[in-house]
C-alpha cells in the first residue's frame, strides 16, 4: 500500500527534473547552438544518465522544445485576437504578442529548421499562420491590406518574413526591438508606411500599459 505513495515524490521529481532541463537547454542553445548533451547536464544540474532518460538523443530534445513553443505561440495567438478590433490593430496585436516567444525560441526555429527539417517549423509556426490568415482575410474584406495575393498565400509570406527577421536577430544584423519588426510586417501586408507605424505604436503602448506586462505575470 505504501508504493503509490513513495512513488509519487519520484513523479514529482521527474517532472522537475525535465522543466529544468528544458528551460537550460532553451537557454544554453541560445548562447552555444552546438554544446553537446553532456554540457547541457551539467548546466542542469543533473547527471548524463537523468538527462538521457528524459531525451534520449539531442533531436528528442529538440523535439520536446519545438512543442513547448508551438504551445506558447498558440497561447500568445489566443490572448492576442481579438475579433472587435479592427484588423490592421488585431494582426500588429498578434505580431507584437508572438514576438516575444518568437525571440525566446528564435535560436530553436534555426536548429529546428536544421536538425528537424522545414515541415517541423511550419508546425511550430502554425498557430500564428492561422491566426494571421484569419485577420488577412478579414483586412482584405475591409480594403485594409492589400488583395495581390490569396489570404492563405500571405500569411505564409509574413510568416517567412518573420523567420527571416528572427534569424537576422540570430546573426546580429538586427536589434530585438520588436516595433519596426512588427511595423514591416504590416507594411508587408499592404498598410501604409506612416499608417503602419502608428498603428504599431499605439497597439504596443497599449499593451505596455497592461498590469503585469513584463514581470513575468
Amino acid at each position: 500500500m505504501s508504493k503509490p505513495v513513495a512513488r509519487a515524490p519520484q513523479r514529482r521529481n521527474a517532472r522537475s527534473n525535465r522543466a529544468r532541463i528544458l528551460d537550460t537547454a532553451r537557454q544554453e542553445l541560445g548562447r552555444n547552438p552546438n554544446i553537446t548533451m553532456e554540457e547541457l547536464a551539467r548546466a542542469a544540474g543533473v547527471v548524463r544518465r537523468t538527462l538521457f532518460g528524459h531525451f534520449p538523443g539531442r533531436e528528442a530534445l529538440l523535439v520536446a522544445l519545438a512543442d513547448e513553443a508551438s504551445a506558447a505561440l498558440r497561447e500568445a495567438a489566443g490572448d492576442a485576437v481579438g475579433l472587435d478590433e479592427p484588423a490592421e490593430r488585431a494582426l500588429a496585436g498578434l505580431f507584437l504578442a508572438m514576438w516575444p516567444v518568437g525571440d525566446r525560441y528564435r535560436m530553436l526555429l534555426a536548429l529546428a529548421r536544421r536538425h528537424l527539417g522545414a515541415e517541423r517549423v511550419t508546425g511550430i509556426l502554425a498557430p500564428i499562420r492561422d491566426a494571421a490568415t484569419d485577420i488577412l482575410e478579414r483586412g482584405q474584406r475591409e480594403g485594409v491590406f492589400h488583395s495581390h495575393l490569396p489570404p492563405v498565400a500571405l500569411s505564409a509570406g509574413l510568416e517567412a518574413l518573420t523567420v527571416a527577421l528572427l534569424e537576422s536577430v540570430n546573426d546580429g544584423v538586427l536589434d530585438d526591438d520588436v516595433v519596426p519588426l512588427v511595423i514591416a510586417t504590416l507594411i508587408a501586408a499592404g498598410v501604409p508606411e506612416k499608417r503602419a507605424s502608428d498603428v504599431v505604436m499605439d497597439v504596443s503602448s497599449v499593451i505596455n500599459a497592461k498590469p503585469g506586462f513584463g514581470d513575468g505575470t
